[in-house]
């Protein structure tokens, strides 16, 4: 499998607040098809990096602005069908009102393209329907927001939720072999393993009786 970075920067826009931030876009494929994970800014980079390539589909980890901001330039421009969950339907519409995304992600399928097989995994916390794709191949999940370098991605916004997340990354990452590669939404790839400790930690702090005392976002993440 043939995996391309592509970062752009622009606004994320929430609850009303604005912050500068750099996205992840991910290519997957071969030198004929690819999907492209999240489309954020600005979607010039992107066709660029596709160059010529066939794009299957335009996947997207979650509804958040910043990861789909370019998505119907993208799409219009390669003329490829655009993939949400649809629980995250109410954050894509505050961008494209008029517009309706092409396909339902629905966990437990696969997505394939280009030698890839993607397998979807539902990881709600983040918002309701955040996704991360797998490839048991290659040993890589794209996690979009749902894990970083250094812990979970952030809670204290609307439709999210820090029990949640925690619950989804027990169930559906950390049950994935130590070494596989978390390629993230922001910021730099990391491992399974690298992250089990903390997120383990968080995990049994969140069981006490404390938990209400957990925060909602760690170290400012998306």
């Amino acid at each position: 499998m043939g995996i391309e970075l592509v970062t752009t920067t622009g606004i994320f826009a929430l609850d009303g607040g604005e912050w500068e931030v750099t996205n992840n876009i991910w290519l997957v494929g071969d030198d004929r098809r690819v999907f492209v994970i999240d489309a954020a800014h600005d979607h010039r980079p992107i066709v660029d990096a596709v160059n010529g390539r066939t794009v299957t589909g335009v996947i997207l980890t979650h509804g958040h602005n910043d990861h789909i901001n370019a998505a119907a330039a993208l799409a219009d421009d390669a003329d490829a069908p655009i993939h949400l969950h649809p629980a995250d339907t109410m954050l894509w519409s505050v961008v494209y009102p008029d517009r309706k995304p092409d396909r339902a992600i629905v966990p437990g399928t696969t997505l394939k393209t280009g030698g890839v097989e993607l397998a979807i995994r539902h990881t709600p916390g983040h918002s309701p329907g955040c996704c991360c794709f797998y490839d048991a191949t290659s040993g890589v999940v794209f996690s979009g927001d749902t894990l970083f370098c250094g812990g979970p991605g952030a809670t204290g916004r609307s439709f999210s939720d820090f029990p949640t997340i925690l619950t989804s990354i027990r169930s559906q990452l950390l049950t994935l072999p130590a070494e596989t590669i978390v390629h993230t939404g922001h910021g730099d790839s990391t491992t399974i393993g690298a992250e089990t400790p903390l997120l383990q930690a968080l995990i049994y702090d969140a069981a006490t009786p404390n938990a209400a005392d957990q925060p909602d976002e760690i170290d400012g993440r998306m």
